[in-house]
């Protein structure tokens, strides 16, 4: 069980962690377990709903109360060039996705606004929205890897 947390974490002190969350569930449901000769299917179940539970309060949004005063330049960027890659990689794009990305941050509208446009669904518009920026993510990847290996 220890392996299999620690293939879903990536971290040997979550994977303690998780593996024994999930033993403390499974003796509190005892009484639930159908096959208990063998409980590693649920012990299994819970460490993964565990760990997409824990995922996903770390990931969330930290609101501030108060607005910045001043935005935020990154002084080791040169914005010019970041902007001819980034408008590069984004014609690369299928259509919808492109659209869905421009519509959302460039022209800052909202889910719903977006599908009104396109004439889609707000899940289209979230989904098309997450494929086009992992494509982003893994092509700024590539091109990482490819400028250490230079």
């Amino acid at each position: 069980m220890y392996r299999y947390a620690f293939v879903l974490t990536g971290n040997a002190d979550d994977a303690a962690d998780l593996v024994q969350e999930a033993l403390a569930r499974l003796g509190d449901a005892w009484h639930r377990v159908q096959r208990k000769d063998d409980p590693e299917g649920y012990v299994r179940t819970c460490m993964v709903r565990l760990h997409i539970s824990w995922w996903r309060r770390r990931r969330r949004e930290h609101l501030s109360a108060s607005v910045p005063e001043e935005g935020y330049t990154d002084a080791g960027v040169d914005r010019v060039d970041a902007d001819i890659g980034l408008w590069r990689e984004l014609a690369e794009l299928p259509a919808r996705q492109r659209a869905v990305l421009v519509l959302r941050y460039y022209e800052d509208l909202s889910d719903g606004e977006i599908a009104k446009i396109l004439g889609i669904s707000t899940g289209t518009v979230r989904s098309q929205a997450a494929r086009a920026l992992e494509k982003l993510r893994i092509r700024r990847g590539g091109a990482a890897l490819e400028a250490e290996k230079v």
